[in-house]
């Protein structure tokens, strides 16, 4: 049973790393190129949803409404003005315009007074309640945290799989050029991309919120995210699913049957053992070039 308690908190510590990942695998796919802004968007939403309550005054449901709603918008903003400029430019650059891009977002949260500096809750109405099944304690955090991936999940899939935007960025992540001519819209499309990967961003912050806390610093979590996409496979939006799941079960269980220090370093031993034995990911597509 302890097993099995300590299996269903690595799933849902696993599903926060999910979602994350979906936002590199989503980016990636559209623009191949890769963002580590994912953590402090996840932050930024967090923070969104706490001003909603505590300033605005609203309810838990429409804060969380509107905080993801905020940063879809922030996203689509962030592509068009910052990210659309300079694409085209060495992916390098673009990696370091995304990684500063973190930074200044972690750096102006820090810079509101009373607020950035500390450590908030996020008051949610399931707060610290559990579900007692015989000898089995489930937290119903972590519940919330399980079935608002599983619902995302589903609607993501419909989405790519029934919608004409759907379809249409599907089109465009297999070949932009080709989708171009074909008269889709890539550049309205990129922008439309980055906005979900920060809505899904906001969407793990809000859920995370409630087993940590709201913080400037939060957004280091996308460290652990990473590893997720890379062992799902960096381009298919199942492996992040599925990345997230393996890297948070193994922590889970590091961090109770090994050593200290085990939980904080397993997410990167069950990459390096990913890329030895499987470099594409689990869901990745193999890519051959002719010479």
């Amino acid at each position: 049973m302890q097993v099995l308690q300590l299996v269903i908190s690595g799933v849902a510590q696993g599903c926060i790393y999910g979602l994350i990942a979906l936002g590199f695998v989503l980016i990636y796919k559209a623009t191949e190129t890769v963002s580590f802004a994912q953590g402090e968007l996840m932050m930024l939403g967090a923070f969104c949803a706490l001003a909603a309550m505590a300033f605005l005054g609203f309810p838990f449901w429409l804060a969380v409404i509107s905080a993801i709603a905020a940063m879809g918008v922030f996203g689509v903003l962030l592509e068009r003005i910052v990210i659309r400029p300079i694409l085209g430019q060495p992916a390098f650059s673009i990696v370091m315009l995304t990684i500063g891009i973190g930074y200044v977002a972690r750096g102006l949260i820090t810079m509101i007074p009373n607020i950035g500096t500390e450590t908030h809750t996020l008051p949610v109405p399931y707060k610290d309640r559990v579900l007692n099944l015989g000898t089995l304690v489930i937290n119903v955090e972590q519940m919330a945290v399980i079935g608002s991936t599983a619902a995302l999940c589903l609607l993501l899939y419909t989405v790519f799989r029934y919608s004409k935007v759907g379809i249409a960025m599907q089109a465009a992540s297999q070949n932009q050029l080709a989708a171009y001519y074909m008269g889709i819209p890539v550049k309205t499309l990129n922008g439309l991309v980055w906005g979900l990967a920060a809505g899904a961003a906001a969407i793990a912050g809000l859920l995370l919120a409630p087993i940590t806390f709201v913080h400037a610093n939060m957004g280091f979590i996308g460290l652990k995210a990473f590893p997720a996409a890379v062992v799902g496979g960096f381009g298919s939006l199942p492996g992040a699913i599925v990345g997230g799941l393996v890297i948070g079960i193994v922590e889970s269980l590091a961090g109770f049957y090994l050593p200290e220090g085990f939980k904080d370093t397993a997410a990167y031993i069950v990459v390096l053992l990913m890329l030895m034995i499987k470099p594409n990911g689990l869901f990745g597509e193999k890519l051959r070039k002719k010479v």
